[in-house]
């Protein structure tokens, strides 16, 4: 299987580095420790943060994947990548000081387990920088399912649908709103550090576009820090293991 023939199942993973990748490794930069500390992406893909974060910041870096072509793929950059689900990971607990978890877990069986065990192979003080969907912003970017068939792409409104008809329509991939995403929270040894929703870099309209497209990223940038991020793209969470 091709990677696009995965994209209903895994979503599809960073195959080039540009702007709006840059803005997602510079806030976990922000928010978490990768000076030489030891570092996991968890359903890392063909390891395009990991390789960046291994280049700049620290030579000990893991990544896990569960498809094995992806992770061949990533050995190129980060020799001990591993095939694995992120409900059983095969690292030690207290093992990492932070662990990126990218529009990951609305893929994994079990979104609940998936955090325990972020969480458990952090360090005490340690944290997880999880970005994934966000329930209120206007497109379901995962495609969808129409009698039967899967249709990739940007796909208006399904997620403002009720539950029973929006996961009719995406049963493939999650999309959380703030309060369902820190649900999965309940009961770890975790506290939020930070959460905040962010729009997207939107380089491929840019690259069709130009300026106009680029000064209507910016605006929505300016949103971010405000009650407009209600429908940014993505939650940006922050946890720290206590």
């Amino acid at each position: 299987m091709t990677h696009s023939d995965l994209a209903a199942l895994r979503g599809e993973p960073s195959y080039v580095w540009r702007a709006g990748q840059e803005r997602r490794l510079q806030m976990l930069a922000r928010w978490a420790r990768l000076e030489n500390a030891r570092v996991l992406e968890a359903g890392g893909g063909i390891g395009m943060y990991a390789s960046q974060i291994r280049r700049r910041f620290t030579p000990h870096v893991e990544l896990f994947d569960i498809e094995l072509a992806r992770v061949l793929e990533a050995r190129e950059e980060i020799p001990h990548a591993l095939v694995a689900a992120a409900e059983a990971l095969p690292y030690p607990s207290a093992y990492f000081d932070t662990v990126l978890s990218h529009e990951v877990i609305e893929h994994v069986a079990d979104d609940r387990i998936t955090m325990q065990e972020m969480i458990r192979v952090l360090k005490t003080g340690g944290r997880a920088v999880i970005f994934c969907p966000n329930r209120w912003y206007p497109f379901e970017t995962h495609g969808h399912y129409w009698r039967g068939e899967y249709h990739f792409g940007n796909t208006p409104l399904i997620n403002y649908l009720p539950d029973v008809w929006r996961n009719r329509l995406a049963p493939h991939v999650r999309a959380y709103t703030k309060r369902g995403l820190l649900r999965l929270l309940q009961g770890q040894p975790a506290r939020v550090v930070h959460h905040s929703r962010i729009y997207g870099g939107y380089d491929n309209i840019i690259a069709r576009l130009g300026k106009p497209a680029r000064l209507i990223r910016d605006l929505l940038y300016k949103f971010e820090p405000t009650p407009l991020n209600t429908w940014g793209l993505s939650h940006l969470l922050v946890i720290e293991k206590l």
